[in-house]
């Protein structure tokens, strides 16, 4: 069954991603305090859901981890393989669409001003 999305599913969801997204590279909560300016008992209150996150805290967390912001916020019931799957083919489409995009409005000639 799928959960209700509230407040205290997005705090497990973002809690679960940012231990394993840490996990994941081998960093301890006090080497991604140093790193990314955020309190290590503030980073250990997220990871056990009793802190909120801000987007301040995201976008500091996300720059220390590499990753992009959305991947706090990944299901829980995501296989980390699923994940790296889910993450290349989110980051081709953006690819596409920037090329697309760039095709459409950018063109190849320059344009004459007078």
């Amino acid at each position: 069954m799928k959960e209700k999305v509230n407040e205290e599913y997005i705090r497990q969801l973002v809690s679960f991603n940012l231990r394993r997204l840490r996990s994941l590279q081998n960093i301890s909560q006090l080497a991604l305090s140093l790193d990314s300016g955020v309190a290590p008992n503030f980073i250990n209150g997220m990871e056990n859901c009793r802190k909120n996150l801000s987007a301040k805290t995201l976008a500091k967390l996300s720059a220390s981890l590499n990753v992009e912001p959305f991947q706090f916020f990944l299901p829980k019931n995501m296989s980390d393989n699923a994940v790296h799957l889910y993450v290349h083919d989110f980051n081709d489409s953006l690819q596409k669409m920037v090329k697309d995009l760039t095709a459409q409005y950018i063109s190849s000639e320059p344009k004459k001003i007078w």
